[in-house]
């Protein structure tokens, strides 16, 4: 089945997102085919709402974000699979925080994922969800180099098969 990953988008946003400009080295495709069965696989999420545990982690840079627009934080948190509603905070000035706030799911399905895992859809859910601030215009290079090698570093550890992303 081919996805169309575009489908919602406005048309003024399909073209910029459909072919970007590539950074040095980065000439071959950027993910790796999904070849387990996913039935038995142990899955994880990534939003990029820019969620973290209040009062345990740190928001994410509210500041370099209202200095440069262009710029979203780099950094990322590891939601654990127990998170409840209320657990978490967002932070991110692209996106009206309002209805994350009111219901996480919107943002990190972990209930939706628990769903999938009970009615055998999905084999498991990882331990650790990742959140990370979307819009990095100008952070790709530390997107590249250390923000996704540390999540990929966790996710194999945890010897999940299949990430998915939630985006915000």
């Amino acid at each position: 089945m081919e996805v169309d990953s575009y489908r919602f988008l406005p048309r003024s946003f399909r073209a910029r997102y459909e072919d970007p400009p590539r950074l040095a080295g980065e000439e071959e495709p950027v993910w790796a085919p999904f070849t387990a069965r996913l039935a038995e696989a142990r899955v994880a999420l990534l939003s990029s709402a820019g969620l973290y545990l209040e009062g345990s982690q740190p928001p994410f840079d509210a500041a370099g974000e209202h200095a440069n627009p262009m710029w979203g934080d780099p950094s990322w948190r590891a939601i654990p699979r127990s998170a409840r509603q209320g657990d978490l905070g967002m932070m991110h000035l692209h996106v009206n925080d309002a209805d994350v706030k009111a219901d996480h799911e919107v943002a990190l399905p972990l209930r939706g994922l628990d769903e999938l895992v009970a009615s055998g859809v999905v084999g498991a859910s990882a331990d650790t969800h990742f959140s990370v601030m979307g819009y990095q215009e100008e952070g790709l290079e530390v997107w590249r180099d250390r923000t996704a090698p540390e999540i990929v570093e966790v996710l194999r550890d945890e010897r999940v098969d299949g990430l998915v992303l939630a985006p915000v």
